[in-house]
């Protein structure tokens, strides 16, 4: 069960203040920002979906908001002994010790636990992500001694990397290697070894200081664009509310609580309804009618869009995806898709929303 990909025991949650953990600002209370909002929502719904590509300005509210959706989620049940946050029952999300024990019906202590967040900064190495094997200890010992990397620490959680378009495009690639298949694998001098590596993965930085190869960009399942707020009284309100928060951060959490508790319990049905949620062939087609008018490479727009769209509806509590749901979502899922020049910059989407129109049949926008 990733935290992303089955979120249960709701009752175990604790407020945002319980323990002794620094308090975070609660996702309820960040005004704005609504396509990055959601993209991490659907991505906290369906992991499969391939995470999220969140492009903007500086002091826009990335790391805050991602940080508050990780504080969102209730806790997880973990093998207690275990580096890589293994499920306890599930085999496709154990390590390979974790499932010997199982075999073997061994008792397996369980625990639960916050979902992870883990930072990636920017100077990490291959090593450190992945990993390493302990080569002296496996020659003396003969055994697999392995030092878990931050990939192990993310299993089953969420992986942000702030400025990802700076950090160096061999470490993007084993990361979305990663988030793809759900595995880690290292191999060094003839040993290899592998754990489970589910996690969301989300990339954040500042356009003005470059943009991701589209070869590496387009491995993201969804791209968010935010800007800058420019109305005052919005401006207003997002200044007062972060110093509300500043000033008395346990009456903030309060305040906030309940409709934590409620989005909490949105996303746990959202995600146990999931493989319920239908939607029409003809809207399939039309979806990959829309990615082939753009010229769009390969199928990762038209699979993206379908698990997106079907994401939204089982969140917003239907049994069928809408038109309305692949009009929300399908920008987000394909504007990234466009550029095959390094050097043009991402459309905001008024070409996705254009064709998009013209395919369903729709008056376009204004």
């Amino acid at each position: 069960m990733s935290p992303t990909a089955q979120l249960s025991n709701t009752a175990n949650a604790k407020t945002p203040s319980a323990g002794r953990r620094r308090p975070v600002f609660p996702f309820t209370a960040i005004v704005g920002q609504e396509e990055m909002k959601l993209a991490l929502l659907l991505n906290v719904i369906d992991p499969k979906i391939g995470g999220v590509m969140i492009m903007g300005d500086r002091g826009t509210g990335k790391s805050t908001t991602i940080r508050a959706l990780a504080d969102l989620l209730p806790e997880i049940e973990v093998v207690a002994d275990d580096p890589f946050n293994s499920h306890p029952s599930d085999a496709d999300m154990m390590s390979d010790p974790v499932r010997d024990r199982v075999a073997q019906n061994q008792d397996i202590p369980v625990i639960a636990r916050k979902v992870q967040m883990v930072d990636l900064p920017l100077g990490a190495t291959e090593d450190r992500v992945c990993g390493t094997i302990d080569i002296e200890k496996a020659l003396s010992e003969g055994v697999k001694a392995f030092e878990p990397g931050l990939l192990a620490k993310a299993n089953r959680g969420i992986l942000y990397v702030d400025e990802v378009n700076l950090l160096d495009d061999h470490l993007v690639d084993v990361l979305l290697d990663s988030a793809a298949s759900g595995w880690n694998t290292v191999e060094r001098e003839g040993i290899s070894i592998r754990h489970p590596a589910r996690f969301v993965l989300v990339g954040s930085g500042n356009p003005e200081e470059g943009e991701l190869r589209p070869q590496l960009l387009d491995r993201f399942g969804m791209h968010a664009e935010i800007r800058t707020v420019k109305e005052p009284t919005l401006r207003v309100e997002i200044v007062e509310q972060r110093a509300g928060f500043d000033q008395n951060q346990e009456e903030f959490l309060q305040k906030y609580q309940p409709e934590q508790e409620e989005l909490q319990k949105k996303l746990v049905e959202a995600q146990a309804n999931l493989n319920s949620v239908e939607i029409d062939y003809d809207f399939r087609v039309k979806i990959s009618q829309v990615c082939s008018e753009l010229d769009v490479d390969g199928l990762r727009g038209d699979l993206v869009t379908n698990r997106a769209a079907k994401a939204l509806a089982s969140f917003e509590g239907r049994q069928e995806v809408t038109v309305e749901d692949i009009g929300t979502v399908i920008t987000l899922c394909l504007r990234h898709r466009l550029r095959k020049d390094p050097l043009e910059s991402i459309d905001s989407g008024s070409k996705v929303q254009k064709v998009y129109s013209r395919v369903f049949g729709l008056a376009e926008s204004e």
